[in-house]
């Protein structure tokens, strides 16, 4: 039987104190990661995008089209990819994103149960309250401040899969639109250091002895 919770679409996402509005681009991911998430979570689960979930985790670090048959949650439509020619840098830019997102998505749903994306929740909220779950608060905030000092896009994307590790064994989720949409702009070196920045605003407005709205988790 299905419960009415997975069937019920990703909602827009909310602003909050501390949140930040997805683009277009971190919408349309935002739907497809919902849209499977909805599957995988079904009773029973939907077999076929269990093994999806599978192989794009084995997708993590590896470049977009590796896998054809996971055309369905990877491909970007055209009028997201920019004016240029489909083989321009912009374009490969957004790809990347979309592919290092929804593999992370991945990773963090594998053996949970519970939704690991939810709208409204960015990294930097997700990241205060794993300090506040964690045992090892010092070495949460040691693997944030390395990625809020990664130089490049590949250093960032190493400690992301570390991090997102840590939120799916604390049952803790994230926008994996919005997260899309940071990616993508964290790819151009003279935007790096905002999104970088966001995500440090993001943790202390939601460090302890700040209030934490995590209603997002039931809108769905």
């Amino acid at each position: 039987m299905t419960t009415a919770a997975t069937e019920q679409p990703d909602a827009p996402a909310r602003k909050t104190w501390g949140s930040r509005r997805r683009r277009e681009l971190g919408d349309h991911v935002a739907q497809t990661v919902a849209s499977l998430q909805a599957q995988v979570l079904r009773d029973p689960p939907r077999p076929e995008a269990v093994s999806a979930l599978a192989r794009l985790r084995r997708g993590i670090g590896r470049t977009p089209g590796f896998d054809y048959s996971l055309e369905t949650y990877l491909l970007v439509p055209d009028h997201l990819l920019g004016a240029r020619p489909a083989d321009d840098a912009e374009a490969a830019d957004t790809e990347q994103a979309v592919h290092d997102a929804v593999t992370l998505y991945a990773l963090h749903q594998q053996s949970r149960r519970e939704r690991m994306h939810v709208n409204g929740q960015g990294l930097g909220h997700a990241m205060a309250r794993l300090t506040r779950a964690s045992t090892g608060p010092d070495g949460v905030r040691r693997r944030f401040a390395a990625l809020g000092t990664a130089s490049t896009y590949a250093e960032a994307i190493y400690h992301l899969r570390s991090l997102v590790t840590m939120l799916r064994e604390h049952q803790i989720p994230l926008d994996y639109g919005l997260l899309s949409d940071d990616l993508r702009a964290l790819r151009h070196p003279t935007s790096r250091a905002r999104i970088q920045g966001a995500w440090g605003r993001e943790y202390f407005r939601n460090s302890p002895g700040a209030t934490i709205d995590t209603t997002e988790e039931s809108t769905e």
